[in-house]
């Protein structure tokens, strides 16, 4: 953990220098991108500095109980030894969770797509609801809500509504968000005072960025033979086609419509570069296509991340079993508390994966 944490704290000085350097000032997008990891890394470096500090007065301490004679001073010795142990082993549990590696997209943008499931009417009210806590919540954060495509309903709700929410850290915390939520309460229309119970899906989703393809020279092989096509003398009687094959996938490129070797070369390289890129992106797609299923789950009544009790004023996360008795508080935007748990309880559960078995 000490080396971690000795790598960070060089990691955070020469973030320091670059900060001020006048290259990185006037680039906004590095700019931005350094002041974000130096922000990050700053409270784990000064509890590193903190954690260091507490050593330091642990190994004083322990040096007035080996040389001194002064019982009174030994005492307070004691005393203080014990008080510093114990601060060093709570800011090391500290130390451990701020050492968790961070899901890489956590800092993205988040695609936030809510559906009304069963319960007809109920559920796309439902479905209004949890798009209002959450257009709320991400106000609170200074974030940017973006309604991409909505399908309301006659009387108010949403059978299916989807938004961009940008912002620092927005996918990193909405992604507990995925699943599916029941809500049990009388409907406005139901004159028996019976309660019902509805559900709405939620899919949280990375914006996904543009992805640079970066091609190896060594995994192409390239071949250079006479044109076969149309375009004159010089283009059939030259070595001026390129075909090049990228040896990884398979996949083969040919241009030979310049009369330049060179050109061609280029051009097949821009080819290539594309049917990667769109393979690339396929794949990734696939990737979230199926992590949006699993979310999403059958938007059955049976199938549920969380509770939302509206006789009992009653909100339950059924992952973590808490249960908070602030329904109408947590509907109002106000969902700190319950994604401060699932952060802790996820951290948790990386800390304990890393841990070597016993």
């Amino acid at each position: 953990m000490i080396e971690k944490l000795k790598k960070l704290e060089q990691r955070f000085n020469e973030l320091n220098e670059k900060l001020s350097d006048p290259a990185i000032i006037s680039d906004p997008h590095k700019l931005r991108d350094i002041s974000k990891e130096h922000s990050d890394l700053d409270p784990v470096v000064q509890m590193y500095h903190r954690y260091e500090k507490l050593h330091a007065d642990l190994v004083a301490g322990q040096a007035i109980l080996d040389e001194s004679d002064d019982a009174e001073l030994l005492e307070m010795a004691e005393l203080e030894v014990d008080e510093v142990q114990e601060k060093i082993a709570a800011l090391e549990e500290r130390l451990k969770f701020a050492l968790v590696p961070k899901d890489p997209n956590d800092r993205r943008n988040a695609i936030l797509e809510i559906r009304a499931g069963t319960g007809g009417d109920e559920a796309g009210l439902f479905a209004g609801d949890l798009f209002r806590m959450y257009s709320r919540f991400a106000e609170s954060k200074g974030w940017k809500v973006e309604i991409l495509n909505s399908n309301p309903q006659g009387i108010g709700g949403f059978k299916e509504i989807i938004t961009m929410i940008s912002g620092d850290d927005a996918f990193g915390m909405l992604k507990y968000e995925g699943g599916v939520h029941r809500v049990q309460r009388v409907p406005a229309t139901e004159t028996s005072g019976r309660i019902h119970t509805s559900a709405a899906t939620v899919a949280v989703l990375p914006e996904a960025d543009e992805v640079d393809i970066d091609i190896d020279p060594k995994e192409l092989r390239i071949d250079v033979y006479r044109s076969s096509g149309p375009g004159g003398q010089s283009v059939n009687t030259t070595d001026s086609a390129v075909r090049i094959t990228h040896i990884p996938t398979g996949m083969v490129v040919t241009c030979q419509d310049e009369k330049s070797q060179h050109k061609n070369k280029a051009k097949a390289l821009k080819v290539l570069r594309s049917r990667l890129l769109e393979q690339k992106q396929h794949e990734e797609m696939e990737k979230i296509t199926a992590n949006r299923r699993k979310m999403v789950s059958t938007g059955d009544r049976s199938a549920k991340i969380r509770t939302y009790n509206f006789p009992q004023g009653r909100i339950t996360d059924h992952r973590i079993n808490l249960t908070l008795y602030q329904l109408e508080d947590v509907l109002d935007g106000n969902l700190s508390q319950l994604v401060e748990k699932l952060i802790e309880e996820e951290r948790k559960e990386l800390l304990s994966s890393m841990e070597p078995a016993s």
